[in-house]
């Protein structure tokens, strides 16, 4: 069975900044046809559930304190990359507008609920290295 990296998260673990567990109906199809590899990046990388909101400002990723998380999304995407090279995944489906997962749009970094175009820390990484990356919503594509 071909496997796929996904967002921890939108398999209903708790591991979203708010430390919620959102149900996510469609991922349960991809169950039927691949082997889902779960991560969540910011806790690779070493932060907390629940944890302040982080968007991305330039290159660095901030909370909504302040404070610089930038080397913990880093760390989180590094080693997703390298869970990802080593279980051989086709592809990764992560969660959309994620600092780390996003793919196409993200936070805009002003805590707006604006959202902009780019790629989140570990989507970008990803990418490029070779492993495309697909938002929830883009699921029906691989099915």
């Amino acid at each position: 069975m071909k496997k796929i990296l996904i967002s921890a998260c939108l398999l209903r673990v708790p591991c979203r900044y708010d430390g919620k567990a959102i149900p996510y109906p469609k991922i349960e199809a991809l169950k039927e046809k691949y082997e889902l590899i779960p991560v969540c990046p910011e806790e690779l990388g070493g932060l907390s559930t629940p944890r302040p909101p982080a968007e991305i400002r330039g290159d660095r990723v901030i909370t909504r304190q302040g404070k610089d998380v930038t080397d913990a999304f880093m760390i989180g995407a590094r080693k997703t990359l390298e869970i990802a090279q080593e279980q051989k995944v086709i592809c990764a489906v992560l969660k959309e507008k994620s600092p780390s997962c996003g793919k196409g749009r993200i936070a805009d970094g002003t805590f707006s609920g604006t959202l902009t175009e780019g790629d989140g820390m570990t989507a970008r990484l990803l990418t490029k290295h070779g492993i495309p990356v697909y938002g929830e919503s883009q699921i029906q594509m691989l099915l």
